[in-house]
């Protein structure tokens, strides 16, 4: 089934049910004189809101629709693929909890493909779960129930955070960065020894470590690096940093008791202890 649109309007709004799923997609009608999507232009974002709860897709789809952003819907994960297919989304609202693929494996995926921003919802709230989920390559975590408010600022956040170039860096033409005999592709996203062996970086190990490396030998509080990193700030007796700290240094080979690389400053926060090349597209 669909819903009509008057004449003049940019979007259709098209709502299909199916035995295994719900799922609803706004799409773009191309007319004369109509820009194309650009956010230089202004264009509204577009979010997908992923949930197997229909009451809950719908209400967070016309919260989002009435604060500025276009929407789109998904039930499951086969739906999530066909909504991305049909239109260039800007941020994905991904459940947890889900039939079949969950939230976590969908994430996963996504992030192996893509690195199209995800803020994860879950009815679990324990910390661990929080890390999981941002270790899944998730740029933000929020647990239900939350205030709609709340879910907004963080959308906001994460895109103004994806959307803005990176201090001291043009992403555009640095590809590499070296720093003691190691090296960081920002390509492949993926971390290279002195021997060339690939380490393996998941997505929040990538994103800390991109941060240090373009600030070398500046001192990062807890709060710069979420914030630099996740686009949130700390929540009290926050420790996913710290977490993610000594997951970094496991790969690089750092000695737990006395780090050379990534240092610790006491009640202050973290500091790279290296020199950092830059290597260039020709």
């Amino acid at each position: 089934m669909y819903r009509r649109v008057p004449l003049g309007d940019a979007f259709v709004s098209i709502c299909i049910c199916r035995p295994t799923g719900y799922f609803a997609v706004r799409f773009g009608v191309w007319a004369p004189g109509w820009s194309c999507h650009n956010h230089a232009m202004n264009v509204q974002p577009l979010v997908l809101v992923v949930d197997d709860d229909r009451e809950i897709r719908t209400l967070l789809s016309e919260y989002l629709a009435g604060n500025g952003f276009r929407t789109a819907e998904a039930a499951d994960g086969t739906a999530m693929w066909k909504a991305l297919d049909a239109a260039r989304v800007d941020l994905v609202v991904l459940d947890l909890m889900m039939p079949g693929e969950d939230g976590l494996q969908l994430c996963r995926t996504l992030r192996a493909r893509s690195n199209l921003p995800v803020i994860m919802l879950t009815a679990r709230g324990q910390p661990i779960d929080r890390i999981v989920g941002l270790e899944m390559g998730a740029d933000d975590y929020l647990a239900k129930p939350f205030e709609p408010r709340e879910l907004l600022a963080r959308i906001r956040s994460v895109l103004r955070r994806t959307e803005a170039l990176p201090p001291n860096l043009e992403p555009t033409t640095v590809t590499r960065m070296h720093f003691a005999g190691w090296t960081l592709d920002l390509t492949a996203r993926h971390l290279l020894n002195a021997q060339g062996v690939v380490i393996v970086l998941s997505g929040a190990e990538f994103r800390l470590l991109k941060v240090l490396l373009e600030h070398p030998k500046r001192v990062l509080s807890r709060d710069q690096l979420l914030n630099l990193t996740q686009g949130r700030d700390a929540d009290p007796f926050e420790r996913s940093i710290d977490l993610l700290v000594s997951r970094v240094r496991q790969k690089l080979n750092e000695d737990a008791r006395d780090p050379q690389l990534i240092k610790t400053v006491r009640n202050e926060g973290y500091v790279l202890g290296a020199e950092v090349k830059l290597e260039r597209a020709p």
